[in-house]
C-alpha cells in the first residue's frame, strides 16, 4: 500500500524543499515530488531524514552494560525514537568478556527479530588507556586478545565499532581489525601525535567524542586532539551538550575539519526517556543534576543528551545552519557507518521524522512504520 505525505518543507539530506510529496511503499521511498496520489496525508512542520547515533550506551531505563538483552535493545530504541533516532549503534563501555558476548549475542538476536532501529554494536574499550578512562572501570581495561577478537569477528553482529587507544593497540592488530570489518575509532587514549597518526594509517578512521578523554594539543606535539583535527579523512564525534565541549571548542572544530567530517554522537546513558535521576554503573552510583550526569567518584558519565537536542544546540551555539545540523546528525553518521541514511530518496529507507518549527520531534517513522507520535 502506497502512503503518501505532503510537507509544508522537506529536507531530503541535500536541498529544502516546500510543499513537497513523498510516497512510501514497503518500508522504502518510493518517490520524492512529483504529483501527489489520492488521500495523501498533509503533514504542518518539515519532514526530514531520521538521526543516527553511533554512542547509544542507554536510554528508556535501560543501560546496556547492566541489561545485555533484546528487551533492553528494544527500550532505548523506543527512546531514542521519541527524539529522532532512527538508527543507532548499542554502546557496550569497558567490561568483563562474558558481558561482551552476552552484549554480541542481544545485537545478533535484535537484528533478526527487526528491533527498530539497531544497527549494529559499538564496544567502547575495553582496550583503553587508563590514564584517560573517564568513566570506565580501571579493572577491565586490558589488552587486545584472541577472546575479544572472536566477538569483533562474528559476521552476525551488522555494523561494528571498536574504539581503543592506539598506545595500547598495536598497528598491526588496528589492520587486523580492519580486515574483520570493524570500524576502529581511537578514543580514551594519551597518545602522542605519532602515535595517533600511525594507528590513522593503519585504518582508523574515527576519533570517539573528540576532546574528551584524549590528549591534548601541545605547540610541541598534536597529540590525540591535533591529530583528529588534521586527520582530513577521519570522522570526529562531538558531544554537544554543554558540558562534555564548550561552543568554542566545537566551533574550532568545526573550522578545522572537512566538511562532513564531524558527527553528532550523544553518549546517552539510561535516564534518556526516563523519569529516573539515578543509575547504578559498576560500583557506583549515577546522578542526574538537570542534563548533566555525574559518578560518585566525580567525573561525567556519559550524557543526557538526545540527539534533536544535540541539533538544537549546535544551531544555537556554533551557528550552524539547520540543514547543515541535520546532516550531522544523520548523513555524516551515515557515511562514516558505511550505511543507507541521512536522505529521503527514491530507494532509500524510509527512515523519516517531523519536526516542529521549535525543533521538536512530532513523530518518527522506521522503516515506514510510525514508531512514535508526539500526539
Amino acid at each position: 500500500m502506497v502512503q503518501t505525505f505532503i510537507a509544508d518543507k522537506l529536507f531530503d539530506g541535500e536541498q529544502l524543499h516546500t510543499n513537497a510529496a513523498v510516497s512510501v511503499e514497503g518500508g522504502k521511498v518510493i518517490a520524492l515530488g512529483g504529483e501527489p496520489a489520492a488521500g495523501a496525508v498533509r503533514l504542518k512542520g518539515m519532514l526530514a531524514p531520521g538521526l543516527i547515533d553511533v554512542q547509544v550506551n542507554g536510554g528508556g531505563g535501560a543501560l546496556f552494560n547492566n541489561d545485555t538483552t533484546v528487551n533492553a535493545l528494544g527500550k532505548m530504541s523506543a527512546a531514542h525514537a521519541r527524539y529522532g533516532t532512527t538508527g543507532f549503534m548499542p554502546t557496550l563501555i569497558t567490561d568483563q568478556v562474558d558481558v561482551m558476548q552476552r552484549a554480541a549475542d542481544a545485537v545478533s538476536a535484535a537484528l533478526k527479530e527487526g528491533v527498530p532501529g539497531v544497527l549494529g554494536v559499538h564496544f567502547e574499550g575495553p582496550h583503553l588507556s587508563t590514564p584517560k578512562k573517564g568513566t570506565h572501570e580501571e579493572k577491565f581495561i586490558r589488552p587486545l586478545s584472541e577472546e575479544e577478537l572472536a566477538i569483533y569477528g562474528r559476521d552476525d553482529l551488522g555494523l561494528k565499532m571498536v574504539t581503543l587507544a592506539p598506545e595500547n593497540v598495536s598497528p598491526g592488530d588496528i589492520r587486523k581489525l580492519v580486515d574483520l570489518g570493524v570500524r576502529v575509532c581511537l578514543g580514551h587514549s594519551n597518545a602522542d601525535g605519532k602515535t595517533a597518526a600511525a594507528a590513522v594509517a593503519a585504518g582508523a578512521t574515527g576519533f570517539t567524542h573528540l576532546y574528551n578523554a584524549m590528549s591534548p594539543l601541545h605547540s610541541r606535539d598534536p597529540g590525540m586532539v591535533g591529530t583528529a583535527l588534521i586527520s582530513d579523512g577521519c570522522w570526529c564525534g562531538l558531544i554537544a551538550d554543554g558540558h562534555h565541549v564548550s561552543a568554542e571548542a566545537m566551533t574550532l572544530a568545526l573550522k578545522a575539519k572537512p566538511r562532513g567530517k564531524i558527527m553528532l554522537v550523544t553518549d546517552a546513558m539510561s535516564l534518556v526517556g526516563s523519569e529516573e535521576k539515578s543509575f547504578p554503573l559498576f560500583d557506583r552510583i549515577v546522578t542526574r543534576d538537570g542534563d548533566k550526569l555525574t559518578s560518585t567518584t566525580g567525573e561525567l558519565a556519559g550524557s543526557h543528551l538526545d540527539m534533536i537536542g544535540a541539533v538544537r544546540n549546535i544551531r544555537e551555539w556554533c551557528g550552524v545552519e539547520l540543514t547543515e545540523a541535520l546532516r550531522m546528525a544523520g548523513l555524516y553518521p551515515a557515511q562514516y557507518l558505511g550505511c543507507e541514511g541521512g536522505r529521503i530518496a527514491a530507494g532509500a529507507s524510509a527512515d523519516l521524522i517531523l519536526l516542529s518549527d521549535d525543533l521538536q520531534v512530532q513523530r518518527t517513522w522506521i522503516g515506514g512504520q510510525e514508531v512514535f507520535s508526539a500526539g
